[in-house]
């Protein structure tokens, strides 16, 4: 299709006239932005059409990727630079008097993700689509979405993310597409011509309705297809004779208790009700998602042993899990397959990405809930686990021992994680190190038993958004020394290594970082009227709030720094911006008082003119996709500083990195191969090394407060918690407190004090170094290019898929 001006132009007038009854002069911006979104959503329609017709009729494999999470950001700049025509547009709606950069600011981020779990799956879905491999991301569509953050008086404040409150203009609503969704009732079996017959029967039914959002690929002409599925009744909505007898409560009490399905992203799982739901949202749209794959599979016409030449399902960590013994229900109940038969294609279809060796986070399910809920699934989940632990018990002389700790069911639990492993052909980690924790320790009995079945895919981000959509001077500055192809192939990047000591080009990236900077202040000032000195080094440390990631070691060091600065106000140290945001789940009490703690610290500091504004501290409130694109470009030193062995990768780490800000940070996730692309003199690594940490963790050794009372700084900072140092309840902090001292600081925040002190000594000296400072920014941006999801997605379509 020719995408010129006036095609444009002509059909963004036609839009707003369809849409609204609208001329450009009488359009509102939000009006304008619809209007465009739905001109550039129809020319891929065609596309779409096509790619979805191939898949179906020809002889294709298809991906689909299964995700609780899918953080898309804002798409409809994106959606241009895909298409090849963001510079285009800009030039025709600049011509009817539109700016497009103001445009771009209407669109809401879809509330559809929290974390780097969210992100890395629209990464991958848009690398997929990119690289023209036919991969479909399958999720929930959630009306309020995790939730939106406020700081107020300090304290992390959730409000809902009301983000379908307009339309989203990019979602298609297939209602003639949407499936019925079964929980709850009982199980009736009986002999039917020598088989064992299972009927499900009292059940509840829900209709779940498929929302699909199209996937562009850059430069080409895939359009692949994200399916998010939204919960809705089946039966009448009101209920009119309850309504008429004066009960209004149970006239719509149906309806949302349906909806609630797919209200918001993670419900807060400290009570009953709420884990309750969490499971069934799982549930759902597992059981949505599959039932959508059987039925387009047999468009093909083709024999259902046949499933696994032509569909793959990913588990993205274990929330869809039960895509096992789903696929299972199906295969057996609807397709009247033995066991057997069902069990092997099951295991060739599935493959499992593990995402973290916390505890937390390895979910897992009483019995009695999933039990209740899903009665039929239990039974195949039960069934599972009893034929596995038959096979280690003949395979392994009947160790029992070995049978007990690799049991799905345990103690009254489900262990999905472990189910996953069972039932998938793959397993991977995603670094080289966590994927070593995994064979090693977490699930190292079964690293033992299928040592085949574990592979390493280290993350990756989509530089198509992590620098050609957020850093365009920078992206010209890459063009004009190396050229543009990179873009389609990112590990050219490293031809700007040659550029690293040109001290031309070392000026033009200053250039660059500083003008970034300045556009971040702008934004800071106009939020937040902090005044921000644009020559401070910029250290941030960005990403979602948890105590393993330590954002208290950092703000510890910030409680030293301005503890020396108050002893002596005219210490040489080189004035430093500290920036935060992160967001804390909110049943979770010990990050929200971390969170408070920055905010306090920040307020002390800003306004002491005793320290002549040579420290500054903003926490930027709503950490989010839009707001992590204004500070990754900005941002020179990327503090990446989790307990060793418990970030399983990262990918801010990737994002600050690609955009030329050095990295800060303990040997954990991929800083470990970050380390191994820039080399030694390129990054600054302090702390313990997972080893270390994990030995401490077996065996014991460290008492926490030895380190409190042997190190002043520490007792000093430790102390002002709790001593009347900063203006608040001595009280306030004691969680913190009692964090760190009587329950001996899980995460070693006060193990690795000392060391991050000298690292960041080490920060300043070289950010004094410009020279040396501006060649390490280019060398990390070089090197970022491995880091490409384009790499990674590669690597699971040739090594797990074979699409």
């Amino acid at each position: 299709m020719n995408f010129d001006k006036e095609k444009i132009k002509k059909d963004f007038k036609n839009s707003l006239i369809s849409l609204y009854a609208e001329d450009v002069k009488e359009a509102t911006r939000n009006h304008k932005y619809y209007a465009l979104s739905e001109v550039i959503k129809q020319y891929t329609f065609e596309n779409w059409m096509k790619t979805n017709k191939h898949y179906i009729y020809d002889d294709v494999k298809q991906v689909y990727y299964f995700s609780v999470e899918f953080l898309l950001g804002r798409l409809l700049e994106s959606n241009l630079i895909n298409l090849g025509i963001r510079d285009v547009c800009k030039e025709a709606l600049l011509e009817m008097g539109i700016d497009l950069d103001e445009l771009l600011q209407a669109e809401k981020d879809a509330g559809l993700g929290n974390g780097g779990l969210g992100r890395l799956a629209a990464c991958f879905i848009d690398s997929m689509a990119s690289l023209s491999i036919p991969g479909h991301g399958n999720g929930i569509r959630y009306k309020y979405g995790f939730f939106n953050q406020k700081i107020v008086n300090g304290y992390q404040v959730e409000v809902p993310d009301d983000w379908l409150k307009d339309d989203y203009v990019w979602e298609v609503r297939r209602s003639d597409q949407a499936l019925k969704v079964r929980f709850g009732g009982y199980l009736r079996m009986e002999q039917v011509n020598g088989k064992l017959k299972v009927y499900h029967e009292g059940y509840e039914t829900v209709l779940a309705v498929p929302f699909d959002i199209p996937i562009i690929g850059y430069g080409c002409d895939t359009v692949n297809t994200l399916r998010l599925w939204n919960a809705e009744p089946i039966e009448r909505e009101f209920d009119l004779s309850s309504f008429s007898s004066g009960d209004y409560i149970k006239a719509i009490e149906y309806k949302y208790s349906v909806e609630a399905i797919t209200q918001v992203l993670y419900p807060d799982d400290s009570n009953y009700n709420n884990k309750f739901l969490r499971l069934k949202q799982e549930y759902f749209f597992v059981s949505a998602g599959v039932q959508s794959i059987i039925r387009t599979f047999k468009k093909k016409k083709r024999p259902i042993q046949d499933l696994y030449k032509y569909v793959a399902i990913h588990i993205n960590d274990t929330h869809p899990s039960l895509v096992i013994p789903e696929l299972m229900r199906i295969l057996i109940d609807e397709e009247d397959l033995s066991w057997e038969e069902s069990w092997n294609i099951t295991t060739k279809v599935v493959s499992y990405t593990n995402h973290t060796i916390m505890q937390e986070a390895l979910e897992i399910w009483p019995v009695d809930m999933v039990r209740s809920l899903l009665p039929r699934i239990y039974s195949i989940i039960e069934e599972i686990n009893r034929r596995f632990i038959i096979e280690i018990l003949d395979k392994y002389h009947g160790d029992t021992a070995l049978a007990d700790r690799l049991s799905i069911i345990k103690d009254g639990s489900v262990k999905m994680a472990f189910l996953s492993v069972v039932g998938s052909h793959s397993v991977n980690g995603v670094s080289k190190l966590h994927t070593d924790i995994l064979k090693n320790q977490v699930l190292s009995d079964f690293y033992a038993i299928t040592p085949d079945k574990f592979k390493n895919v280290t993350n990756g981000i989509t530089h198509r958004r992590w620098l050609l959509k957020i850093n365009p001077d920078l992206v010209n500055l890459i063009d004009d020394a190396i050229g543009s192809s990179w873009v389609k192939e990112p590990e050219k990047l490293i031809e700007l290594k040659k550029y690293s000591k040109d001290l031309g080009f070392q000026d033009e990236i200053e250039n660059v970082k500083f003008k970034n900077k300045q556009k971040l202040i702008n934004y800071i000032k106009e939020r937040y009227s902090i005044d921000i000195n644009p020559d401070s080094i910029f250290d941030v440390q960005a990403k979602r709030l948890h105590a393993y990631k330590r954002q208290l070691l950092n703000v510890f060091h910030i409680m030293f720094l301005y503890n020396r600065l108050l002893e002596n106000p005219n210490i040489d140290v080189y004035p430093r911006t500290f920036i935060f945001s992160a967001k804390a789940a909110p049943g979770y009490h010990l990050a929200k008082q971390i969170i408070k703690l920055i905010n306090t610290v920040s307020y002390k500091i800003n306004n002491d003119k005793i320290i002549k504004d040579k420290i500054k501290v903003v926490f930027l409130e709503n950490y989010g996709v839009s707001l992590a694109e204004k500070i990754m470009p900005a941002a020179e030193v990327s503090e990446q500083i989790s307990t060793a062995s418990k970030e399983a990768s990262g990918t801010g780490n990737m994002k600050f990195m690609m955009n030329g800000a050095i990295t800060l940070g303990t040997l954990d996730g991929a800083n470990v191969e970050i380390k191994e692309a820039v080399g030694d003199d390129n990054i600054v690594i302090f702390g313990l090394k997972s080893e270390e940490v994990l030995n401490f963790y077996k065996n014991g050794g460290y008492n926490s407060m030895d380190l409190y009372n042997s190190d002043e700084r520490i007792k000093k900072v430790v102390d002002e918690l709790t001593n009347g140092f900063f203006n608040v309840s001595g009280n306030e902090f004691m969680e913190i407190y009692y964090h760190l001292l009587k329950y001996n600081d899980e995460f070693f925040v006060l193990k690795d004090f000392d060391s991050y002190v000298k690292a960041q000594e080490i920060i300043d000296k070289l950010y004094r170094d410009r020279k040396r400072w501006n060649e390490m920014s280019i060398i990390n941006i070089a090197c970022s290019g491995r880091f490409s999801s384009d790499n990674s997605i590669k690597k699971y379509a040739d090594e797990i898929w074979n699409v």
